[in-house]
């Protein structure tokens, strides 16, 4: 007979021996591996079906510190409103040329001399005629003042019955010859002075004057040369002694495409960068946009004027200028992208930009293309990555492997 359990037999709870575990620490490491693997396996298979691509970071138009967005760039030259080919009236001998490039010159300034050694002669015999007229007039006029005297002595003596009729007709007729050949004499006097006033004028024409102020910029004629106010002697006659500028009136002439011409206006601000010195910006307006399209380049002349002229500003030199928009709240969104990451697909411009390894097909305006380089008004921000020259396969959402130019 089995012993009685005590009370607090009862209440203990047994427990059963436990079961050894169903993992192990090596099924871990076998879930890792092939995790590692399977991972490597689909990078290999992305990179292996990745298109390799050379990219161009957007580089903002504005550099970023502008506080007025750039609408419009375009290319030109400095051109002078005010500039002559300083020639004679005539056609001469150049004896003296008194000018020499870069010498500033005043308006009405001696800058050549042609021959006057026939003119000159020209002006003697006119100066000689006009003193022969003079003088012969004054003997005239003591021979009216004698053929008065006689007809007055005749007039009294023929109230006396002295002197006939006859006689005093003949004193009247004779005093009134005079008179009028005085009169012819006179005449002839305002003939000779005419005659010499253009000999006088002949002579000044072979003095070269400079029309304006301004600056010499080329020389064309040497002492010895003939000088012809138009082309002769089969290109052995020079047309002109040299070139003046007026360097106060110097501007910018430009060609926009008459697609853009709506971006542009008279005053509109303008920031100009000669090619010479590419550090430094000049301050300009719109002074007009002429009424008139090119046919042929498809263009519209546009005059932009400094608003200071400065000495290292020269006739003729390249100028690249930015068109400014100075109430436009959108600054520093226009970017500039090689010519070769805008394609056309679809009728539309398009770049592929690249976002996490994969190609992102975006619609861009172009608000401008000048040299290789393409200004975007919209679709591309500064600092992303563009795909140049795009395979013929690329599409939207392809794997790319990026190669920096």
């Amino acid at each position: 007979m089995s012993s009685p359990k005590s009370p607090l037999d009862e209440l203990r709870i047994e427990r059963r021996p436990e079961r050894p575990s169903r993992f192990q620490p090596w099924l871990a490491v076998v879930v890792i591996v092939v995790l590692l693997v399977l991972g490597a396996g689909i990078w290999w298979r992305s990179q292996a079906g990745a298109v390799e691509v050379q990219t161009a970071v957007a580089r903002d138009v504005n550099g970023g510190g502008d506080s007025e967005r750039t609408v419009l760039n375009a290319s030109g030259y400095v051109t002078a409103r005010r500039e002559a080919t300083v020639s004679s009236k005539v056609t001469g001998k150049v004896t003296e040329v008194l000018i020499e490039e870069g010498m500033k010159v005043t308006n009405g300034q001696i800058v050549a001399r042609l021959d006057d050694s026939n003119v000159k002669a020209n002006l003697e015999v006119a100066q000689a005629q006009l003193a022969s007229a003079m003088a012969a007039v004054e003997e005239t006029r003591a021979q009216l003042k004698q053929a008065n005297a006689e007809y007055e002595r005749v007039t009294e003596l023929a109230k006396r019955n002295i002197e006939s009729q006859s006689d005093l007709d003949q004193a009247e007729s004779t005093a009134k010859t005079l008179q009028a050949h005085l009169a012819w004499q006179e005449t002839q006097i305002t003939v000779a002075q005419r005659g010499v006033e253009m000999g006088q004028q002949d002579m000044d024409d072979l003095i070269i004057r400079a029309p304006f102020d301004g600056v010499i910029t080329t020389k064309d004629a040497q002492p010895g040369e003939m000088i012809s106010p138009v082309s002769a002697g089969g290109g052995f006659t020079r047309t002109g002694i040299g070139t003046v500028v007026d360097m106060t009136s110097l501007e910018i002439e430009i060609d926009v495409n008459e697609s853009y011409i709506n971006r542009v206006e008279p005053k509109q601000p303008v920031e100009a960068t000669l090619d010479a010195y590419p550090d430094w910006k000049i301050p300009c307006k719109v002074i007009a946009i002429i009424p008139t399209a090119d046919r042929d380049k498809s263009t519209v002349k546009v005059r932009v004027g400094f608003d200071h002229l400065d000495p290292r500003i020269l006739p003729d030199m390249s100028v690249k200028v930015a068109f400014r928009d100075n109430g436009g709240t959108e600054a520093g969104h226009a970017v500039i992208v090689p010519k070769s990451a805008v394609l056309n697909r679809d009728g539309r411009d398009v770049v592929f930009v690249v976002q996490d390894g994969h190609a992102d097909r975006r619609a861009v305006t172009v608000s401008d293309t000048q040299n290789d380089d393409s200004v975007l008004s919209a679709g591309v921000t500064a600092g992303e990555k563009v795909v140049v020259n795009a395979p013929a396969n690329l599409q939207d959402g392809m794997a790319v492997k990026e190669k920096s130019l």
